[in-house]
């Protein structure tokens, strides 16, 4: 079993004693610890997909949406995918130790700044078994121990992928405790682990706007949102018609119930008339309903769309649905992403450097793209080995959270025998 303690309090007191011990482990250690997650996982292929379909078969998990059931499931290449995932996070520099400045100060004193773990990281997720994966290879690493709360519909999944890795924490000689779950009961768990301060030191909860409102309405130990992804392509007048037809599907089709996807198609008035036929009944062919208005309504040709309503604007759909509008400008562009998106990833197509660095320079968003999609916005992609989610604060870690997010830092000043006058 995952959790050996009964209380959240308790949890967190045996994370806290593991972090301890984890925090000055040799990188050799950390990184065997995750070899043998990674071989466990192909060994025990078999028993993590029969957790995984009883899950999918219980009742709790009925009335998911398509996106959130995309998201729970799991296959041998998913496993796969998860194996490569921590072998990718153990090729990885260890931060823990890693120089970030060293300086000697007028008194003589020599002074470095370095990086240390966080100490106890504490996770609330729903729906997707790989996070549970993802988020402990990524605290090993870092030398951080981890709380992991996943949704009850997700239970026996999260429960063996969970022992798998405490499993490998024991085989490599570390603390099992290290990486702890605690059941996915109700709010009062939920406040409960928020706030246990002195033993939580950073929590992240990868959720929707009602997971965020319900913390910050309680928590008293940091917290860093993995929140929604409103993105947004936007499409300029110098565009490429091909180049931008390709990126906007894909940012829209290829995996529409994760948080880069596109939920806004922007498309200048320059070039609407001749470029939205064909970009719709591009999305219209991938099954994607639409909404827009009024000026790509009559520009939709034989494509049904939809009137789209001021809230779709606002809106992460996570399914294959999608508001398209048309702006003026680039300043138009930018003005409509930063009064409605999520300040998550961003995206314009176009042959124009001037228009790419204005918007660039003007979206408030972790990333922004020129001439690619915004499925990129990945720890894996972009050489991460994983990520525990995507903040879109600017305080303590912006996009992708992964290794050195999962750190701090402390001076360490070495004199010999300097008094303060």
């Amino acid at each position: 079993m995952a959790v050996t303690t009964t209380s959240v309090a308790e949890i967190c007191a045996a994370a806290k004693r593991a972090a301890r011990v984890l925090g000055s482990a040799p990188t050799e250690t950390k990184d065997a610890a995750l070899e043998a997650t990674a071989r466990l996982l192909g060994e025990r292929a078999a028993e993590i997909l029969e957790a995984n379909a009883a899950d999918l078969a219980d009742e709790k998990a009925a009335g998911l949406t398509e996106a959130l059931r995309d998201r729970l499931a799991l296959s041998e290449e998913r496993i796969a995918g998860m194996a490569e995932g921590v072998r990718a996070v153990a090729a990885l520099e260890d931060p823990v130790g890693e120089e970030i400045e060293h300086r000697t100060l007028a008194s003589g004193i020599d002074l470095r700044k370095v990086r240390v773990p966080l100490g106890v990281v504490a996770v609330v997720y729903e729906a997707r078994p790989n996070v549970t994966i993802d988020c402990a290879a990524l605290t090993i690493e870092s030398g951080n121990a981890i709380v992991l709360r996943g949704s009850s519909y997700a239970e026996r999944s999260n429960g063996v992928l969970a022992a798998i890795v405490r499993e490998a924490l024991a085989e490599a000689g570390l603390p099992a405790d290290a990486v702890l779950t605690v059941g996915g009961g109700g709010r009062e768990e939920l406040a409960e682990l928020a706030t246990q301060e002195g033993l939580v030191d950073l929590l992240i909860p990868r959720g929707g706007e009602g997971l965020k409102e319900a913390l910050k309405s309680v928590a008293t130990v940091p917290v860093m949102y993995a929140a929604a992804g409103n993105c947004h392509v936007y499409v300029h007048a110098d565009a490429d018609p091909e180049m931008a037809r390709r990126i906007a599907v894909n940012a829209k089709v290829q995996r529409p119930g994760v948080c880069n996807a596109a939920e806004t198609l922007l498309v200048d008035a320059a070039i609407a008339a001749r470029f939205l036929p064909a970009v719709l009944a591009d999305l219209r062919d991938n099954g994607v309903e639409l909404v827009g208005d009024e000026r790509v309504r009559e520009l939709s040709g034989d494509v049904e769309v939809g009137a789209a309503e001021e809230e779709d604007w606002s809106r992460e759909y996570l399914k294959l649905k999608m508001a398209v509008g048309v702006v003026d400008s680039v300043a138009d562009a930018v003005e409509h992403i930063n009064s409605h998106g999520t300040g998550h990833s961003e995206a314009i197509v176009t042959t124009s450097e001037e228009a790419a660095e204005e918007f660039v320079a003007g979206v408030d968003a972790a990333a922004a793209y020129v001439n690619a999609s915004t499925r990129f916005t990945d720890g894996f992609e972009y050489g991460m080995g994983a990520e525990i989610g995507n903040s879109t604060q600017k305080l303590h870690a912006r996009g992708p959270i992964g290794l050195r997010e999962l750190t701090t830092f402390k001076y360490v000043a070495r004199g010999n025998g300097q008094v303060r006058e």
